[in-house]
């Protein structure tokens, strides 16, 4: 199945949002694995989103940047709820696209969904998520992608990844999700500008 393709058959950012409610409601998350672990995740997770859609603003450069995009671009999202980085960032996306005036439309689906999809847009050998494919003009296959999160918070995985036995993955989270907390998305803006040129 081409990207294109699979691009009809996912979510808007309103109906993702939708689905999740629907999903807590039962006790449950995106994707195949179903635990309490993943259920709780994606309530934190929850939260994370409603405060960062109530709270972030895109500088008038940044907005400027956005509108003078000159293509039609279809953002596929490939992400779950269960994530935190997820959390963080597809709403700052969603952001993005909402200011393009119609000119991004953003899609989300599940890692799940179509797995032949992570397994051949990979992020360094890993089915990382979240993972942005960008189609211009209708295209059937991805120009270029974004993910799995922006190159600081990348190094803090990377730095937990080769410390382990010396940070715990309490503080790990901490570390990425207060990064996040102070950026305010700013380095999601500043890497897609690039990405749009």
């Amino acid at each position: 199945m081409k990207v294109n393709e699979i691009f009809t058959s996912a979510l808007s950012y309103h109906e993702y949002r939708k689905l999740v409610d629907s999903l807590l409601e039962g006790g449950k998350t995106t994707g195949i694995n179903q635990s309490d672990k993943l259920f709780e995740f994606t309530k934190l997770n929850v939260q994370r989103m409603n405060r960062i859609d109530k709270t972030i603003q895109l500088k008038e450069e940044d907005i400027a940047k956005i509108k003078a995009v000159s293509r039609q671009h279809n953002w596929l999202l490939i992400g779950d709820t269960w994530c935190g980085d997820c959390a963080q960032i597809i709403p700052v996306i969603n952001k993005i696209a909402e200011s393009s005036e119609g000119k991004i439309t953003l899609k989300i689906i599940s890692r799940d969904t179509y797995p032949e999809l992570i397994e051949t847009y990979q992020s360094n050998g890993a089915k990382a998520i979240p993972k942005l494919l960008v189609l211009i003009d209708g295209e059937s296959e991805p120009d270029c992608s974004w993910g799995p999160r922006p190159q600081p918070a990348q190094n803090i995985m990377l730095n937990w990844k080769n410390n382990k036995d010396t940070i715990t993955w309490e503080d790990f989270e901490k570390e990425l999700h207060l990064w996040y907390a102070r950026d305010k998305g700013q380095t999601i803006m500043d890497e897609f500008k690039r990405m749009l040129n």
